[in-house]
């Protein structure tokens, strides 16, 4: 098998298979002005037009510093000075006890048995809350 650099019929170039459904090596069956246009495959012996491979993904250029959690940590210190602030305003003895089948309004307070104390900001059709609580924000299941 030679493989040369400029496409002539009964020559070989790799190509991606119709019915493989890979990449093949084929015979050019039929050229228009130097470009192959029918080939067939070596593999399945299938004749179909021809497609070329796809090329390789370019690597992305990375940066030698590692990304930065400054917009994460940002926001979780204002969660958690939003908690602070919430807690000390109001008395956390008066959070109803978390239950899946109960429903919550925005801005209840709410005991959950794992994550403690926290504060209903959202409410999300057809069941689900966002609860703040000291470690962070959680998505709970309630009734609406």
């Amino acid at each position: 098998m030679s493989f040369s650099k400029t496409p002539s019929v009964g020559g070989h170039i790799d190509a991606n298979c119709t019915r493989c459904r890979m990449l093949t090596n084929h015979t050019i069956v039929a050229l228009v002005a130097e470009r192959p246009v029918k080939v067939q495959c070596n593999t399945c012996g299938g004749m179909h037009g021809y497609r070329a491979p796809k090329a390789a993904p370019q690597p992305r250029a990375t940066s030698s510093r590692p990304p930065s959690d400054k917009p994460k940590a940002r926001t979780q210190s204002a969660d958690q000075e939003h908690w602070q602030r919430v807690m000390a305003e109001r008395d956390a003895a008066g959070a109803r006890a978390y239950a899946m089948d109960q429903p919550f309004r925005v801005d209840e307070l709410v005991r959950h048995p794992q994550f403690g104390v926290g504060l209903v900001t959202a409410i999300f059709k057809p069941n689900k809350m966002e609860v703040l609580f000291e470690q962070g924000r959680k998505t709970l299941r309630c009734r609406l």
